[in-house]
Protein backbone atom coordinates (compact mmCIF):
# COMPACT_ATOMS: atom_id res chain seq x y z
CA UNK A 1 0.00 0.00 0.00
CA UNK A 2 1.53 3.40 -0.90
CA UNK A 3 2.29 5.66 2.05
CA UNK A 4 2.20 9.51 1.91
CA UNK A 5 3.10 11.37 4.89
CA UNK A 6 2.30 14.85 6.08
CA UNK A 7 4.38 18.09 5.47
CA UNK A 8 6.59 18.29 8.53
CA UNK A 9 4.94 21.27 9.20
CA UNK A 10 1.97 19.47 10.54
CA UNK A 11 4.01 16.55 12.24
CA UNK A 12 4.67 15.78 15.63
CA UNK A 13 8.30 14.08 15.75
CA UNK A 14 9.53 12.12 18.52
CA UNK A 15 13.23 12.31 18.54
CA UNK A 16 15.40 10.74 20.95
CA UNK A 17 19.12 11.08 21.69
CA UNK A 18 17.86 14.58 21.34
CA UNK A 19 20.41 16.06 23.61
CA UNK A 20 23.48 16.05 21.38
CA UNK A 21 24.64 15.76 17.99
CA UNK A 22 22.25 14.40 14.70
CA UNK A 23 19.49 14.35 17.61
CA UNK A 24 20.01 17.84 18.52
CA UNK A 25 20.46 19.34 14.99
CA UNK A 26 17.03 16.99 13.74
CA UNK A 27 14.95 18.57 16.80
CA UNK A 28 16.60 22.15 16.15
CA UNK A 29 15.69 21.61 12.09
CA UNK A 30 12.52 20.16 12.83
CA UNK A 31 11.20 22.95 14.65
CA UNK A 32 12.64 25.59 12.16
CA UNK A 33 10.12 24.22 9.91
CA UNK A 34 7.44 24.52 11.93
CA UNK A 35 7.17 20.72 13.52
CA UNK A 36 6.00 20.17 17.03
CA UNK A 37 8.94 17.86 18.63
CA UNK A 38 9.17 15.92 21.77
CA UNK A 39 12.90 15.72 22.70
CA UNK A 40 14.28 12.79 24.49
CA UNK A 41 17.33 12.09 26.34
CA UNK A 42 18.74 11.47 29.93
CA UNK A 43 19.86 14.65 31.05
CA UNK A 44 17.17 16.79 31.98
CA UNK A 45 19.35 19.84 32.76
CA UNK A 46 20.57 19.62 28.64
CA UNK A 47 16.96 18.80 27.56
CA UNK A 48 15.37 21.86 29.34
CA UNK A 49 17.65 24.33 28.20
CA UNK A 50 17.31 22.93 24.78
CA UNK A 51 13.36 22.93 24.61
CA UNK A 52 13.09 26.44 26.52
CA UNK A 53 15.81 27.87 23.49
CA UNK A 54 13.33 26.31 20.92
CA UNK A 55 9.95 27.74 22.30
CA UNK A 56 11.52 31.31 22.42
CA UNK A 57 12.68 31.00 19.02
CA UNK A 58 9.08 30.72 17.75
CA UNK A 59 9.06 26.59 18.04
CA UNK A 60 6.95 24.30 20.15
CA UNK A 61 8.92 21.59 21.85
CA UNK A 62 8.59 19.46 24.98
CA UNK A 63 10.63 17.20 26.63
CA UNK A 64 10.79 13.76 28.40
CA UNK A 65 13.57 12.97 30.51
CA UNK A 66 14.46 9.22 30.36
CA UNK A 67 16.45 6.23 29.11
CA UNK A 68 15.65 4.61 26.57
CA UNK A 69 16.84 1.15 27.81
CA UNK A 70 14.44 1.23 30.31
CA UNK A 71 11.58 -1.33 29.87
CA UNK A 72 8.42 1.91 30.16
CA UNK A 73 10.75 4.22 28.72
CA UNK A 74 8.66 3.71 24.84
CA UNK A 75 5.14 3.84 26.84
CA UNK A 76 5.70 7.39 28.85
CA UNK A 77 7.72 8.85 25.78
CA UNK A 78 4.86 8.02 23.87
CA UNK A 79 1.85 9.15 26.39
CA UNK A 80 3.58 12.60 27.03
CA UNK A 81 3.79 13.37 23.23
CA UNK A 82 0.05 11.86 22.98
CA UNK A 83 -0.86 13.87 25.94
CA UNK A 84 0.73 17.13 25.04
CA UNK A 85 0.37 17.36 21.48
CA UNK A 86 -2.57 14.41 20.89
CA UNK A 87 -0.20 12.02 19.37
CA UNK A 88 2.59 11.87 16.77
CA UNK A 89 3.66 11.51 12.92
CA UNK A 90 7.39 10.29 13.26
CA UNK A 91 9.08 8.87 15.84
CA UNK A 92 13.07 8.95 15.14
CA UNK A 93 15.24 6.56 17.33
CA UNK A 94 18.67 8.25 17.44
CA UNK A 95 19.64 7.41 20.79
CA UNK A 96 22.59 5.06 21.43
CA UNK A 97 25.56 4.83 23.90
CA UNK A 98 29.16 3.22 22.33
CA UNK A 99 33.06 2.40 23.53
CA UNK A 100 36.06 2.50 22.30
CA UNK A 101 38.16 -0.67 23.40
CA UNK A 102 39.55 -3.89 22.05
CA UNK A 103 36.85 -6.39 22.21
CA UNK A 104 38.48 -8.60 24.97
CA UNK A 105 38.92 -5.97 26.74
CA UNK A 106 35.17 -4.67 26.89
CA UNK A 107 33.19 -6.65 29.83
CA UNK A 108 29.37 -8.38 29.39
CA UNK A 109 28.11 -5.50 30.84
CA UNK A 110 29.54 -2.85 28.49
CA UNK A 111 28.07 -4.73 25.99
CA UNK A 112 24.80 -5.14 27.24
CA UNK A 113 24.61 -1.12 27.65
CA UNK A 114 25.80 -0.56 24.14
CA UNK A 115 22.52 -3.19 22.96
CA UNK A 116 20.44 -2.26 25.53
CA UNK A 117 20.36 1.82 24.53
CA UNK A 118 21.02 1.50 20.99
CA UNK A 119 19.11 -1.70 19.86
CA UNK A 120 16.55 -2.49 22.40
CA UNK A 121 15.78 1.14 23.03
CA UNK A 122 15.40 1.10 19.47
CA UNK A 123 13.44 -1.93 19.40
CA UNK A 124 10.73 -0.78 22.11
CA UNK A 125 10.75 2.93 20.28
CA UNK A 126 9.77 0.91 17.08
CA UNK A 127 7.34 -1.24 18.44
CA UNK A 128 5.52 0.98 20.33
CA UNK A 129 5.33 4.25 17.43
CA UNK A 130 4.00 1.32 15.04
CA UNK A 131 0.78 0.38 17.67
CA UNK A 132 0.36 4.41 17.57
CA UNK A 133 0.34 4.45 14.14
CA UNK A 134 -1.81 1.76 13.18
CA UNK A 135 -4.50 2.67 15.77
CA UNK A 136 -4.16 6.56 14.74
CA UNK A 137 -3.88 5.94 10.99
CA UNK A 138 -6.55 3.59 10.52
CA UNK A 139 -8.68 5.44 8.56
CA UNK A 140 -6.51 7.14 7.09
CA UNK A 141 -2.78 8.84 6.48
CA UNK A 142 0.23 7.47 7.50
CA UNK A 143 3.06 7.59 9.98
CA UNK A 144 7.44 7.22 9.78
CA UNK A 145 9.59 4.87 11.63
CA UNK A 146 12.98 6.02 11.34
CA UNK A 147 15.88 4.60 12.67
CA UNK A 148 19.57 5.90 12.86
CA UNK A 149 21.68 2.64 12.17
CA UNK A 150 25.50 3.71 10.65
CA UNK A 151 28.02 2.85 8.10
CA UNK A 152 29.22 0.67 10.70
CA UNK A 153 25.94 -1.15 9.86
CA UNK A 154 27.83 -2.36 7.18
CA UNK A 155 31.19 -3.05 7.82
CA UNK A 156 32.66 -3.42 11.53
CA UNK A 157 35.82 -1.72 12.47
CA UNK A 158 38.25 -2.15 14.73
CA UNK A 159 38.45 -1.24 18.66
CA UNK A 160 34.59 0.10 18.02
CA UNK A 161 33.40 -3.27 17.90
CA UNK A 162 30.47 -3.89 20.43
CA UNK A 163 29.23 -0.79 18.89
CA UNK A 164 29.20 -2.08 15.07
CA UNK A 165 27.86 -5.02 16.70
CA UNK A 166 24.90 -3.33 17.57
CA UNK A 167 24.09 -0.92 14.44
CA UNK A 168 24.32 -4.35 12.26
CA UNK A 169 21.60 -5.52 14.69
CA UNK A 170 19.69 -2.27 14.03
CA UNK A 171 20.31 -3.04 10.48
CA UNK A 172 18.34 -6.32 10.66
CA UNK A 173 15.78 -5.81 13.07
CA UNK A 174 14.69 -2.56 10.52
CA UNK A 175 14.76 -4.52 7.16
CA UNK A 176 12.16 -7.25 9.32
CA UNK A 177 10.17 -4.72 10.84
CA UNK A 178 9.70 -3.04 7.49
CA UNK A 179 8.90 -6.30 5.35
CA UNK A 180 6.51 -7.37 7.97
CA UNK A 181 4.39 -4.04 8.08
CA UNK A 182 4.39 -3.75 4.42
CA UNK A 183 3.28 -7.15 4.07
CA UNK A 184 0.58 -6.28 6.17
CA UNK A 185 -0.80 -3.20 4.52
CA UNK A 186 0.27 -1.37 7.40
CA UNK A 187 0.47 2.34 6.76
CA UNK A 188 3.73 2.83 7.96
CA UNK A 189 6.82 4.18 6.43
CA UNK A 190 10.49 2.60 7.72
CA UNK A 191 13.71 3.88 6.89
CA UNK A 192 17.06 3.29 8.04
CA UNK A 193 19.60 6.56 8.34
CA UNK A 194 23.14 5.59 8.18
CA UNK A 195 25.57 8.27 8.73
CA UNK A 196 28.91 8.45 7.99
CA UNK A 197 31.72 10.09 10.12
CA UNK A 198 29.92 12.34 11.66
CA UNK A 199 31.25 15.66 13.61
CA UNK A 200 29.33 15.32 16.66
CA UNK A 201 30.73 14.61 20.45
CA UNK A 202 30.12 11.09 20.25
CA UNK A 203 34.24 10.32 20.62
CA UNK A 204 33.96 12.55 23.60
CA UNK A 205 30.74 10.76 25.31
CA UNK A 206 32.14 7.28 24.07
CA UNK A 207 33.70 5.26 27.28
CA UNK A 208 37.47 5.17 26.17
CA UNK A 209 39.81 2.41 26.33
CA UNK A 210 42.95 3.35 24.14
CA UNK A 211 44.41 5.21 26.00
CA UNK A 212 44.71 8.17 24.34
CA UNK A 213 41.38 10.48 23.27
CA UNK A 214 39.05 8.83 20.59
CA UNK A 215 37.91 10.29 17.27
CA UNK A 216 35.92 9.48 14.16
CA UNK A 217 37.96 8.53 11.05
CA UNK A 218 37.97 11.00 8.18
CA UNK A 219 36.08 11.89 6.07
CA UNK A 220 34.25 13.78 8.86
CA UNK A 221 30.70 15.21 7.90
CA UNK A 222 28.55 18.08 9.11
CA UNK A 223 25.92 15.98 11.58
CA UNK A 224 23.24 18.80 10.21
CA UNK A 225 23.53 16.74 6.84
CA UNK A 226 22.09 13.45 9.04
CA UNK A 227 19.06 15.25 10.44
CA UNK A 228 18.16 16.76 6.57
CA UNK A 229 18.24 12.66 5.89
CA UNK A 230 15.63 12.20 8.65
CA UNK A 231 13.58 15.19 8.36
CA UNK A 232 13.56 14.05 4.73
CA UNK A 233 12.39 10.52 5.32
CA UNK A 234 9.86 12.13 7.77
CA UNK A 235 8.07 13.16 4.71
CA UNK A 236 9.16 11.10 2.24
CA UNK A 237 9.05 6.96 2.60
CA UNK A 238 12.97 5.96 1.54
CA UNK A 239 13.70 2.62 2.43
CA UNK A 240 17.72 3.90 3.12
CA UNK A 241 19.61 6.73 3.35
CA UNK A 242 23.51 7.16 3.06
CA UNK A 243 24.85 10.01 4.67
CA UNK A 244 28.12 11.11 2.96
CA UNK A 245 30.05 9.58 0.39
CA UNK A 246 33.17 9.15 2.26
CA UNK A 247 30.87 6.40 3.60
CA UNK A 248 30.54 4.60 0.11
CA UNK A 249 33.94 2.53 0.15
CA UNK A 250 32.30 0.95 3.40
CA UNK A 251 29.68 -0.15 2.02
CA UNK A 252 31.26 -1.37 -1.10
CA UNK A 253 33.83 -3.26 1.03
CA UNK A 254 31.47 -5.91 1.25
CA UNK A 255 32.24 -6.82 -2.41
CA UNK A 256 36.19 -7.50 -1.36
CA UNK A 257 35.98 -8.59 2.54
CA UNK A 258 39.50 -9.53 2.77
CA UNK A 259 40.69 -6.29 0.90
CA UNK A 260 38.46 -4.22 3.83
CA UNK A 261 39.85 -6.69 6.66
CA UNK A 262 43.74 -5.10 5.72
CA UNK A 263 42.24 -1.79 5.46
CA UNK A 264 40.46 -1.78 8.48
CA UNK A 265 43.75 -3.35 10.32
CA UNK A 266 45.65 -0.10 8.78
CA UNK A 267 43.02 1.91 10.53
CA UNK A 268 43.73 0.35 14.17
CA UNK A 269 44.11 2.85 16.75
CA UNK A 270 46.18 4.96 15.40
CA UNK A 271 42.98 6.35 12.91
CA UNK A 272 40.75 6.28 15.39
CA UNK A 273 42.79 8.54 18.37
CA UNK A 274 43.86 12.11 18.36
CA UNK A 275 45.91 14.69 21.05
CA UNK A 276 42.51 16.50 21.74
CA UNK A 277 40.60 15.50 24.88
CA UNK A 278 36.81 15.48 25.52
CA UNK A 279 35.45 18.68 26.83
CA UNK A 280 35.32 18.92 30.66
CA UNK A 281 32.72 17.24 32.00
CA UNK A 282 32.09 15.05 28.80
CA UNK A 283 34.05 11.94 29.43
CA UNK A 284 31.60 8.60 28.90
CA UNK A 285 28.13 8.96 29.44
CA UNK A 286 27.82 4.90 28.71
CA UNK A 287 25.82 4.26 32.28
CA UNK A 288 25.37 7.77 33.67
CA UNK A 289 24.54 11.79 31.59
CA UNK A 290 27.31 13.82 31.13
CA UNK A 291 27.07 17.29 30.11
CA UNK A 292 25.13 17.67 26.69
CA UNK A 293 23.81 20.24 24.64
CA UNK A 294 26.45 20.68 21.77
CA UNK A 295 25.86 19.31 18.77
CA UNK A 296 29.29 19.34 16.80
CA UNK A 297 32.47 18.29 18.86
CA UNK A 298 35.36 19.89 19.99
CA UNK A 299 37.92 18.62 17.66
CA UNK A 300 39.79 20.78 15.11
CA UNK A 301 38.16 18.20 12.15
CA UNK A 302 38.40 19.00 8.47
CA UNK A 303 34.44 18.92 8.49
CA UNK A 304 32.05 18.78 4.82
CA UNK A 305 28.99 20.63 4.95
CA UNK A 306 27.79 19.12 1.84
CA UNK A 307 26.94 16.00 0.51
CA UNK A 308 26.63 14.96 -3.14
CA UNK A 309 25.75 11.48 -2.51
CA UNK A 310 23.28 12.43 0.15
CA UNK A 311 21.62 14.84 -2.27
CA UNK A 312 21.30 12.45 -5.40
CA UNK A 313 19.40 9.83 -2.95
CA UNK A 314 17.30 12.87 -1.93
CA UNK A 315 16.48 14.07 -5.57
CA UNK A 316 17.41 11.08 -8.13
CA UNK A 317 15.76 12.51 -11.15
CA UNK A 318 17.34 15.51 -10.75
CA UNK A 319 20.64 14.05 -10.26
CA UNK A 320 20.85 12.12 -13.24
CA UNK A 321 20.02 15.15 -15.26
CA UNK A 322 22.67 16.94 -14.00
CA UNK A 323 25.06 13.89 -14.50
CA UNK A 324 23.79 13.05 -17.98
CA UNK A 325 24.09 16.70 -18.63
CA UNK A 326 27.65 16.78 -17.84
CA UNK A 327 28.24 13.62 -19.20
CA UNK A 328 26.49 15.27 -22.65
CA UNK A 329 28.81 18.57 -22.09
CA UNK A 330 31.85 16.59 -21.44
CA UNK A 331 31.50 14.67 -24.99
CA UNK A 332 30.75 17.76 -26.62
CA UNK A 333 33.95 19.35 -25.56
CA UNK A 334 35.90 16.51 -26.50
CA UNK A 335 34.20 15.77 -29.73
CA UNK A 336 34.60 19.93 -30.00
CA UNK A 337 38.47 19.30 -29.47
CA UNK A 338 39.16 16.02 -31.64
CA UNK A 339 37.36 18.15 -34.96
CA UNK A 340 39.69 21.38 -34.08
CA UNK A 341 42.79 18.74 -34.20
CA UNK A 342 41.47 16.82 -37.52
CA UNK A 343 41.05 20.42 -39.11
CA UNK A 344 44.49 21.52 -37.94
CA UNK A 345 45.93 18.34 -39.06
CA UNK A 346 44.62 19.04 -42.62
CA UNK A 347 45.43 22.31 -43.02
CA UNK A 348 48.68 21.51 -42.55
CA UNK A 349 48.79 18.74 -44.87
Amino acid sequence: MPVTLKPLSEQVIVITGASSGIGLAAARMAADRGARVVLVARNGEALDEIVVGINNAGGRATMVEADVADDDAAERIASHAIDTFGGFDTWVNNAAAALYARLEEVSIAEHRRVFDVGYFGLVQGSLEAARHFKWRFKDGGAGAIINVGSVLSDRAVPVQGAYSAMKHAVRGFTTSLRVELEAEGAPISVTLIKPGAMDTPYPEHSRNKLGKPARVPPVVYDPRLSAKAILFAAEHPKRNLLVGGGGLPIKLSTLMPWIADKGMEALGEGGQTTVTPPAPGTSDNLFEERVDGRIDSNQDNKVRRQSLYLEAQLHPVAATAIISGAVAAAAGAIAYVQKRRHSSTMAAA
